[in-house]
């Protein structure tokens, strides 16, 4: 796809490349039809032109395919002119990033730029990013406007099409404007990080509808996609029979519903849900001129919510509790009748790097998911499980990993399984999110061994990806010569560059580490943010998460919240739930048990100052906690309620700016 886009300045799928015998590309294209047609050579005409270059015209191709691999490989592996990138400039990524959002976003329906509409989680993760800062800062007023776009984005998405309302999860695109007509196909990488939003958008708002969703995503992934081992599945198509047997299988079978359908299934309810998902006999794929243009819907109906609960539950004379447990008991009927419909294909392959995203959001919503109110309702298809119980599927996942896609004897990681490992080593994504996902399931979950596994896991991916002299990291190992190109990516696109994962896990590593081994990581890190100084600075809205990266290095010390007491005991998992109350990208939280001799052992050999502090903790209580920041720690406190007010001091109670 690179030889095509950098040749012929552009690409796009489906893609069909020429390759010579010794797999060097010599031309190539993007679609070609069967015949020649609209002014365009069919793929039988390429055929018969290709064969006549190659009979006439061999060395010629093999040389000029030979060039553009090397001028390919010259520009990709760009190297860094100087070792860092000076702080004043790096705080600017952000900002200049934002506005760039900012001045894309859609007020009407939510979301940054036109149709079609992607849910980007890294664009939302920079705005609550700056959300923050502007808090810091005491700038409400700015903070508000922020919020109000993140918020705004994510309730349209959940009401819209793009939400699966019947089974949970959301679906990978919106064709339209609105966020209602999908493209059906559900990712893995999405359902991580779009959960990891919500949550973080709960924790600033208190509000349980964004708890709810996040709740939706993570239920739906226990229920459809994990295996019985622990593995998370990568996806599940758009396309699917419309009944058994049928010749052809078409986009969205499953998921979509004639008027009839939910007359016939919820009886007495069925105008309620109707008008509230803007149920119609004649379909309702009509909201915009992009939702259908085929009319491929014509007759089905694509759920979208269009009004407010509140406000539907008020026309219909009922409380709002009563109305939506009558949407959940209907969306139960509903998911019993699609269970029987012929499913879309499960694609049961084990991926690492998007395991890494999915155990991320299920290790943080075990502890922030715990700070909802007691009595709290749940509706079908959300379960309301303990929050607990999410951290003990990011468990059973990266145990899975680790006894299935991890050769102990070298320490590397294997890309993906199924039915086996697959031959293919693992790439920098892999090693980037997998150590991301361990350092939250060591912070939120507070078993040391995941954090002794993400250090060593980050030495294995300095020594495969790492361009020592040239700074960053390459996405694949080097050792495989049919690898034409070792490319540093930097896009955070639908999931986020090896790069900016591996930028903010250097971060996090640095303050837990003393002051040799952190600096190590700092310099790395300030190495790779030069690499890409050009693009952070002239196009930093297509690199949102390094530029975070880049402002996170910035800061002159992160905060650390260290936790020493009794892990198993109810007061000390509350002040670790406490510990999460509030939204700060720049925290670390170490949870330390001076029993555990693994723990002290690595504390001691690596933090001699953190194992003195929990050594020196008040004996007797079963949790104490430190708050340190720029080399200075506070008081320590024993009671949940007394850390939530420290960690809240130095910014303005969050709920006035939203």
């Amino acid at each position: 796809m690179t030889y095509v886009s950098a040749l012929y300045g552009g690409g796009g799928w489906p893609l069909t490349v020429f390759l010579s015998p010794n797999l060097k590309p010599l031309m190539g294209g993007t679609y070609f039809p069967p015949d020649d047609k609209y002014g365009r050579p069919g793929f039988k005409t390429i055929l018969r032109k290709v064969k006549e270059a190659w009979d006439t015209k061999r060395d010629a191709l093999e040389k000029s395919g030979k060039v553009v691999i090397e001028q390919l490989r010259d520009a990709l592996s760009a190297k860094a002119s100087s070792q860092d990138v000076p702080n004043d400039v790096a705080v600017l990524y952000v900002d200049q990033c934002v506005e760039k959002l900012a001045s894309s976003y859609d007020p009407k329906f939510g979301g940054f730029g036109s149709a079609p509409k992607f849910p980007r989680p890294v664009e939302d993760c920079i705005m609550l990013y700056k959300f923050r800062k502007h808090m810091e800062a005491r700038q409400e007023s700015e903070a508000q406007n922020i919020m109000k776009m993140v918020t705004h984005t994510l309730q349209c998405m959940a009401r819209g099409g793009v939400h699966d309302h019947v089974g949970g999860g959301f679906h990978r695109y919106s064709v339209d404007e609105c966020w209602h007509v999908p493209h059906f196909e559900k990712m893995l990488y999405d359902q991580g990080q779009i959960a990891n939003v919500y949550l973080d958008t709960y924790v600033i708002t208190g509000d349980e509808y964004y708890s709810s969703v996040a709740r939706d995503i993570l239920d739906y992934l226990r229920r459809d996609m994990i295996g019985e081992d622990g593995e998370i599945f990568s996806a599940e198509d758009a396309d699917s029979a419309e009944y058994e047997g049928a010749p052809r299988k078409k986009e969205g079978s499953f998921y979509v519903w004639t008027s009839q359908e939910i007359e016939d299934t919820l009886g007495e309810n069925a105008e309620l849900f109707k008008s509230h998902y803007y149920v119609k006999s004649s379909g309702n794929c009509d909201l915009s001129g992009m939702s259908d243009p085929h009319n491929e819907f014509s007759g089905k109906n694509v759920l979208i919510e269009r009004r407010p609960g509140s406000l539907m539950a008020s026309k219909y004379g009922k409380s709002v509790d009563e109305y939506y447990g009558i949407l959940g008991e209907c969306r139960q009927k509903l998911f019993d009748v699609r269970s029987k419909r012929p499913r879309p294909h499960l694609d049961d392959k084990v991926i690492v790097s998007w395991n890494g995203l999915a155990i991320s959001a299920f290790a943080r919503a075990s502890q922030i998911l715990k700070s909802g109110p007691p009595g709290t309702k749940f509706y079908f298809p959300v379960v309301g499980c303990d929050p607990v119980e999410y951290l003990q599927v990011a468990e059973k996942a990266a145990n899975f990993i680790k006894e299935k896609l991890y050769d102990a004897s070298s320490k590397r990681l294997h890309h993906s399984y199924r039915n086996g490992p697959a031959k293919a080593p693992g790439f920098l994504d892999d090693y980037a999110f997998l150590i991301n996902a361990l350092l939250d399931l060591y912070e939120y979950g507070g078993k040391i061994e995941w954090l002794l596994w993400a250090v060593e896991l980050q030495v294995i991916q300095d020594e495969l990806f790492l361009d020592k002299q040239g700074g960053g990291y390459f996405n694949t190992p080097g050792e495989d010569p049919s690898v034409l190109l070792r490319v540093k990516e930097d896009y955070d696109g639908a999931e986020p560059s090896g790069n900016s994962m591996a930028a903010i896990n250097m971060v996090r590593l640095s303050s837990i580490f003393d002051a040799a081994e952190s600096e190590g990581y700092k310099r790395n890190v300030e190495h790779l943010l030069a690499v890409f100084e050009t693009r952070l600075k002239e196009l930093g809205i297509a690199l949102p998460l390094m530029c975070c990266a880049a402002d996170m290095l910035t800061v002159p010390s992160r905060k650390q919240v260290v936790l020493v007491g009794n892990k198993a005991s109810p007061e000390f998992q509350d002040m670790v739930a406490a510990a999460f109350s509030s939204y700060d990208p720049n925290r670390t939280v170490i949870q330390i048990d001076v029993s555990n001799m693994e723990e002290m052992a690595f504390w001691e050999s690596n933090n001699a100052n953190i194992a003195q502090m929990a050594r020196s903790s008040p004996s007797g209580k079963p949790a104490v906690a430190h708050v340190c920041q720029e080399f200075k720690c506070s008081p320590p406190v024993t009671s949940p309620g007394a850390l939530r007010e420290l960690l809240n001091k130095t910014v303005a109670a969050a709920g006035s700016a939203v």
